[in-house]
């Protein structure tokens, strides 16, 4: 099997990297410059960069972070958090990010997909949804953050987001998110066998095998993780790391 894309995700609050479980109980992390500083040495290829307070906020994206973020990085990256308009996604490219990450306003918004994919073109836009089990209802896509349920089967919603020409889908389970326990494999797949695009799963991954899984089980294009990149031991002790390439290559031989 092709060496899969295996991504660090890292969470931006007050212009600090900060680590939630489930989506609460952040835990500070450190300074976004010096953990690119490490990826760099360790060879990461991509990293993704989410605020995870713009959109619950009404916060414009902080630019001039994007544009350190920028001058640091050797790797592309992708930005998300509080992208609302065509204009924030032209000067979030224009600080250097190379794909935006869209979640909540591609749910407020209809037709903002559509538009900013005739303006950017389909590789540039990723639409996140991040997803928490209805114990009554099933599956449902949240928004703002998490705090906001949209009543939404993830199945249906990661359709018509194809449907409106997104380029991939960031599939993110809030249930799994900081626990190290796995990926909601049952989730991914149920979205990669119903959509054509590219799917990053996101959410649980705890050991190297977790990304195979992903990949192999869940049919993902791609794995993305934050937990497993920044924490090390059960005292969860922030370690900056990331696999090696024969380790990953290892994982999809």
């Amino acid at each position: 099997m092709r060496i899969k894309r295996i991504i660090p995700c890292l969470l931006l609050r007050n212009n600090g990297l900060v680590k939630t479980v489930r989506f609460r109980e952040s835990k500070y992390i450190g300074d976004p410059i010096n953990t690119i500083k490490i990826f760099n040495e360790k060879e990461v290829d991509e990293l993704i960069f989410l605020d995870i307070d713009a959109s619950k906020t009404n916060k414009e994206p902080s630019y001039q972070l994007i544009r350190n973020i920028s001058s640091e990085c050797f790797m592309p990256f992708s930005y998300g958090g509080g992208v609302k308009s065509n204009s924030q996604i032209e000067e979030i490219i224009k600080s250097g990010a190379e794909e935006i990450v869209i979640n909540s306003q591609a749910f407020l918004k209809k037709n903002f997909i559509r538009e900013a994919v005739n303006q950017f073109g389909s590789s540039t836009i990723v639409v996140s949804i991040d997803v928490k089990k209805d114990f009554l209802r099933g599956n449902k896509v949240y928004i703002k953050g998490g705090s906001q349920n949209t009543g939404k089967n993830p199945v249906d919603y990661a359709k018509e987001i194809e449907n409106e020409g997104a380029g991939e889908i960031l599939v993110n389970s809030i249930d799994r998110d900081g626990l190290m326990e796995g990926y909601d494999i049952e989730l991914i797949k149920s979205i990669t066998q119903t959509v054509r695009i590219p799917v990053i799963a996101c959410g649980g991954a705890g050991k190297l095998d977790d990304f195979r899984s992903a990949v192999q089980d869940g049919g993902a294009s791609a794995a993305a993780a934050g937990s497993f990149f920044v924490f090390h031991g059960k005292r969860r002790a922030v370690l900056i790391t990331y696999p090696s390439y024969s380790e990953i290559s290892d994982l999809f031989d």
